[in-house]
């Protein structure tokens, strides 16, 4: 892990505990010499001194959890080894993790000891997760393999263990997974998939339109960020980026 204060000119590495559970996926900058530091095992860490010391904030891994648990309810969960994939952080600290096989997911928020299992409400398996425009309060949206994609109508109660209902969306990718959505305002929002294919709707999914200047553009979109109204860019494979133009 490396950290600096100069904008990039310099860097210092900060030592991290081989006895660490898990391997660092998500560091997420809170200030002068703070972070939160999130791993593959769902442990979740803050410094407020460059990283010198850690405090953990969950008291338990997520496999520690659910075998404790036996995860009643939650298909998949009770046989959990591994590690999570996709962790998402909100503005307010809440997270989402997709287990590695993508059968069930889980929450978590500041001042719960624990994570939370939640069960799919659909057969096929998750492909992707994210915050609506990294807001917990505007929904969640959850992507499914073979293009499925649907959000939550309303704000979703992490304290609760009940599930999350999902309203679906009628995007018709021809099968290629949903990789990462992103909201460029309410109502407009484009979809990156497989296959270097962009869908965007202007009408908070309820019709999409495919984007045709990328067609030609071979490999995958993984990442769509938005930075105000007229800056954006795409990440894709083999080294491709893409900047919005309005």
């Amino acid at each position: 892990m490396l950290h600096t204060k100069d904008g990039g000119k310099s860097w210092l590495r900060v030592p991290v505990s081989p006895k660490l559970p898990g391997e660092p996926i998500l560091i997420t900058a809170l200030g002068p010499d703070s972070a939160e530091m999130t791993t593959s095992s769902g442990a979740v860490y803050i410094t407020t001194n460059g990283g010198r010391n850690w405090k953990a904030q969950v008291k338990e891994t997520i496999d520690s959890t659910l075998n404790r648990t036996i995860s009643s309810g939650v298909s998949g969960a009770s046989y959990f080894t591994g590690s999570i994939i996709g962790v998402i952080r909100d503005f307010n600290g809440k997270y989402l993790a997709i287990s590695s096989r993508g059968n069930f997911f889980l929450t978590w928020q500041p001042g719960q000891e624990f994570w939370i299992p939640r069960a799919r409400e659909t057969s096929r398996r998750i492909q992707s997760m994210g915050f609506i425009q990294g807001d917990s309060s505007k929904g969640i949206w959850m992507s499914t393999r073979g293009g499925g994609l649907g959000f939550t109508e309303s704000q979703t109660d992490f304290d609760s263990v009940n599930g999350f209902e999902f309203i679906s969306s009628p995007i018709k990718t021809g099968g290629y997974g949903i990789l990462d959505v992103a909201f460029k305002n309410d109502q407009e929002l484009w979809v990156a998939c497989g296959g270097g294919i962009l869908y965007k709707s202007l009408n908070r999914g309820k019709t999409w339109e495919k984007e045709q200047d990328t067609e030609k553009i071979t490999g995958n979109f993984y990442k769509i960020k938005f930075f105000g109204p007229d800056s954006g860019f795409v990440l894709g494979s083999n080294g491709v980026l893409l900047k919005y133009v309005s």
